[in-house]
């Protein structure tokens, strides 16, 4: 293991991002292009010669104000509403969002997550925005927080991947923080990992301890994780000092074995094949991290809607 403590190593391997470690100009831009999409057609190569709400505009009404709840129609945990006052900023009129709850709260059926006022033609034209947002990403905590639940107390933490939608990556992410996930390698700049396509570069697996040991020597910054596939490769990884091993489609069985043999000299990650059913099975093997992409891409949206206040 890294010359870090353990503690230390610890945290540099993983973090739950927070609403302030978001760059809200990237989020803005993200707002942007998906308001441009409803208005003007962004992303198609001939663009609308007439843009705007058509919709609202037909209805030619005389500006006054109005209230609209947001409101969950299932249980959920709520993440993005910090996302609402930008939104609204940006399709302008002067409309505002009152808050009703936190990122990361769950909510029951029928709660109301926020109240937006102002012109109602501007909270007609921003809702499917507002709504797309904040309904992608409550989905992914609600995900994450089943998959937390499913491990129990366990001492073994769950962790997310790179797998993410592009140019979304810091949201989705964070959406996994507000469900009780944790976050790891937010790029490819922030460790040294090397996998099975890396490895196929080394040619023989004898290899793979020279390859950890360059790779410490290449980025002393950064914990190195390797990724294995048999009990057999673990012991020359752990005496190149990998600070992670990622164990690949292991068996429970197989992961008990490879714990007790790593006994504590490295970090032990569990990825590969992790669902809601096979997570009480890792509870108990004594697994630092249990990793999958599912929390992102196998959530699914949850259901909240925009309901007039009369």
């Amino acid at each position: 293991m890294s010359a870090l403590s353990r503690a230390d190593l610890s945290d540099s391997l993983i973090k739950r991002l927070t609403w302030d470690d978001l760059d809200l100009a990237h989020a803005r831009k993200l707002i942007e292009h998906a308001r441009d999409e409803d208005l003007a057609g962004l992303g198609l190569r001939h663009r609308p010669r007439t843009t705007g709400d058509r919709s609202t505009a037909s209805l030619q009404t005389t500006p006054r104000q109005g209230s609209a709840d947001l409101v969950a129609r299932e249980p959920l945990v709520v993440c993005g509403l910090p996302l609402l006052s930008l939104i609204l900023s940006i399709y302008g009129g002067g409309a505002t969002a009152q808050l009703r709850a936190k990122d990361g709260a769950f909510l029951e059926k029928g709660s109301v997550l926020a109240t937006l006022s102002g012109d109602p033609r501007v909270l007609l034209t921003a809702e499917r925005v507002a709504l797309n947002f904040l309904q992608r990403l409550s989905g992914i905590a609600t995900q994450t927080r089943r998959y937390a639940a499913a491990l129990g107390k366990s001492r073994t933490r769950l962790l997310d991947t790179r797998k993410t939608t592009p140019g979304w990556r810091m949201l989705e992410k964070y959406a996994v923080a507000c469900g009780g996930g944790w976050n790891h390698r937010l790029g490819l700049f922030d460790r040294v990992m090397l996998k099975d396509n890396h490895l196929a570069l080394l040619g023989a697996l004898d290899d793979l301890p020279s390859a950890v040991a360059r790779a410490k020597k290449s980025a002393p910054d950064l914990p190195v994780e390797v990724e294995v596939d048999t009990l057999a490769q673990i012991p020359p990884v752990l005496a190149a000092g990998a600070d992670v091993i990622l164990l690949d489609n292991f068996t429970p069985a197989q992961l008990k074995k490879a714990v007790a043999l790593i006994a504590g000299r490295a970090f032990t990650e569990a990825s590969g094949g992790i669902t809601l059913k096979t997570l009480p099975k890792l509870a108990g093997l004594g697994l630092d991290f249990a990793s999958t992409g599912a929390l992102v891409h196998q959530s699914i949206w949850v259901d909240i809607a925009l309901d007039w206040r009369k």
